[in-house]
């Protein structure tokens, strides 16, 4: 008699406990959303072992297939694979990052060597790779569609990017320094949570909320406190330091690089991306930094004049300049000068629902897209709201959820991610995608509902446009679709949609003040256009200054005795920052690049900038609304993933090569 699989048994004694776990089970819930009222934190372990174990049959069964290898029996077999460890791990991580309670943490911390070790097992195994080397060195002759060339091509990359070529103690090696960087990395992102809540303690605003207070508070001395805690996290010399993390992460991303025959980890991490090599994002990166400071000198100068007028009447020391801490205050100070623009003018026209709306009504206009509110839908958090997305046609698109107000359990910023995935199924379902977009706006109050800055709608426009490109997919395999592209390319989405958030026809329809329902006021919106390219100077210069910086530290061939802060301020020297602007990000609490994704690649929003600016002329010449340009946009770029080269999907869109001057022309920066 044949036994039981697995899986059967593991259901059944659940059965036999009264209860299965519900990452076991097929949610009986709306559209595929995860089943949150059922999911406890004491399910994830115990589903992450039985995944991991389901996977690793499934790679097994492809192994000893005695069929000769096919795409089909060996590529589209593992992109099948891991249902259950793939929909685990996608709630996980993204709860994890939104409502990271302690308990929550420490489960994440018992999972990640789990992972580490299940991917290893799988990219090391020489038995599988003999299958897909096979089939990658004869690709041409497999009569594959683009699609299925891209899934092929990231798998095999997957296996060298791993050593699966190295010798067994290379290997083993390997296995440690993975295993080893997915801990400190996780660490490195709990430290800065802990770092950022205590920020919020100290001052009463969060990390998120800092860039306003600095621009509304008069008390210089307290500006300079907020100022450099600010700049300090992560470098306190308390329990959350992360200056021996980040030189521990540095070191074995070198080791990592060495091991797999390149001299530095970012010359590992850009080969296969759009820019290619360190050299190219260094190039177009000092390019940059020389126009970008010099329009910060000539903003620096406003502001002093400013400044000065303090000194006159008596509110400041004589000899007192223009420091880090002043930027935002008297950058206010002179836009409301120059402009006659005030935050306190705007932020009453901008209701997050209502730029919400407007958000949603953009992608209508622009794709055809419908959007209806769900009611009593599963969510992590009592902040989450949930819409269904149809098509022109009444066809579902996905689902999006949104959760935009801060709490001591999520981290800083804003984010889009994936619930669910797109792909089509084993037996032909196309599954649509459930997505998420998360920021950290202000909380409404008794008397005041979320009312969001300028800087904030941009940033709403910007993680709907990731959003979308996530929902619009059309590919068949997970591993190309979606926002699975090129990390250099995948910001164009995001920010070619900022482009629209306040052209004066999208502001009439959402701009509402939100106690009388006026509709923004031309001469508002006047002085919003007039403002556009105020501050660049300083907001390319942060930018670039911390892609330098990035580069920096993934340019090392070594890291031995390396002192963080002293490392970062020579690196400020020779990119020839101004000492009034420090970068984005400090290394301490660059989580970007030391817990995400980003490492040698946070240039990438620059990058994608040249061509989401390059793009957006094309509406602008053809109308931002038109059809026929939004439509070729969606077919060519936001339905097609990561299944093709992503300057071949842009040249199909764009009909030529992206003219590198549209940045500068879009931020006010040509000389």
């Amino acid at each position: 008699m044949k036994k039981p699989g697995l899986i059967i048994l593991m259901i059944m004694a659940a059965i036999a406990c009264n209860r299965i776990n519900p990452f076991l089970t097929e949610w009986n819930t709306p559209y595929g959303i995860p089943d949150f009222g059922q999911i406890k934190e004491r399910d994830y372990l115990p589903a992450v072992k039985i995944g991991i174990r389901q996977q690793q049959s499934e790679i097994d069964a492809i192994i000893s297939n005695s069929e000769t290898p096919s795409f089909g029996n060996v590529v589209e077999a593992y992109e099948r694979s891991g249902a259950i460890l793939g929909r685990v791990t996608d709630v996980l991580f993204n709860v994890s990052e939104s409502d990271a309670t302690e308990s929550l943490q420490r489960i994440v911390e018992k999972i990640l060597p789990m992972l580490s070790s299940h991917s290893d097992n799988i990219f090391m195994n020489p038995y599988f790779f003999a299958k897909v080397e096979t089939l990658y060195n004869k690709k041409d002759e497999l009569g594959l569609d683009r699609e299925q060339q891209m899934a092929l091509k990231n798998l095999y990359d997957s296996f060298v990017k791993n050593g699966v070529a190295l010798d067994a103690a290379g290997q083993a090696r390997m296995r440690e320094i993975n295993m080893e960087l997915s801990s400190l990395s996780n660490t490195f992102g709990n430290n800065l949570l802990a770092e950022n809540n205590a920020f919020a303690e100290q001052f009463g605003v969060t990390v998120s909320e800092y860039p306003e207070a600095m621009a509304s508070q008069e008390d210089r001395s307290i500006r300079e406190k907020m100022f450099k805690a600010y700049a300090s996290r992560g470098n306190n010399g308390n329990r959350n330091g992360n200056k021996d993390l980040l030189t521990k992460i540095v070191s074995l991303k070198i080791e990592k690089a060495r091991l797999l025959g390149y001299d530095t980890p970012a010359a590992l991490i850009l080969s296969d991306k759009m820019a290619g090599t360190p050299a190219a994002v260094d190039k177009f990166l000092g390019d940059l930094m020389v126009p970008a400071v010099a329009k910060a000198r000539e903003e620096i100068a406003d502001m002093q004049a400013v400044m000065d007028e303090d000194i006159k009447a008596g509110i400041l020391p004589e000899g007192s300049t223009i420091q880090p801490w002043d930027w935002a205050w008297y950058a206010e100070k002179v836009r409301k000068a120059k402009y006659a623009l005030d935050e306190e003018q705007t932020k009453p026209y901008f209701k997050m629902e209502n730029v919400r709306e407007g958000v949603f009504n953009t992608a209508h206009k622009l794709y055809g897209l419908n959007f209806e509110k769900l009611e009593n839908i599963p969510a992590y958090h009592p902040d989450v709201e949930g819409f269904k997305i149809t098509d022109a046609d009444g066809s579902l698109i996905g689902v999006l959820l949104t959760d935009y107000f801060p709490r001591s359990t999520k981290r800083g910023g804003a984010w889009m991610s994936n619930f669910v995935n797109q792909e089509v199924s084993a037996d032909g379902v196309d599954v649509r995608p459930v997505i998420v977009n998360v920021g950290n706006f202000a909380k409404p109050t008794a008397d005041k509902p979320s009312l969001l800055t300028l800087d904030q709608v941009g940033t709403m426009f910007h993680e709907f446009g990731h959003a979308l490109h996530g929902l619009l997919s059309k590919c068949r395999y997970k591993s190309v679709s979606g926002t699975a592209v090129a990390r250099d390319f995948v910001e164009l989405p995001s920010q070619i949609m900022e482009n629209w958030a306040f052209r004066r026809e999208v502001l009439a329809e959402y701009a509402r003040h939100y106690e009388t329902g006026e509709v923004i006021p031309d001469s508002l919106v006047a002085k919003i256009e007039a403002a556009g390219t105020f501050n660049q100077g300083f907001m390319t210069t942060e930018l670039v200054a911390a892609s330098i910086l990035d580069m920096k530290w993934h340019e090392l061939t070594s890291a031995e005795g390396i002192d963080p802060m002293a490392f970062e301020a020579e690196a400020c020297r020779q990119m020839g920052l101004i000492d009034e602007i420090i970068p984005r990000y400090r290394s301490t609490y660059f989580a970007h690049i030391f817990s995400g994704g980003y490492s040698a690649g946070y240039y990438s929003y620059l990058w994608a900038e040249v061509l989401d600016k390059d793009a957006f002329e094309l509406f602008l010449q053809k109308g931002i609304f038109d059809r026929n340009t939004a439509m070729s946009f969606r077919r060519n770029i936001l339905e097609k993933g990561g299944s093709e080269e992503p300057m071949v999907l842009y040249r199909r869109f764009r009909g030529a090569e992206p003219d590198p001057a549209a940045l500068l022309r879009a931020r006010g920066l040509a000389l």
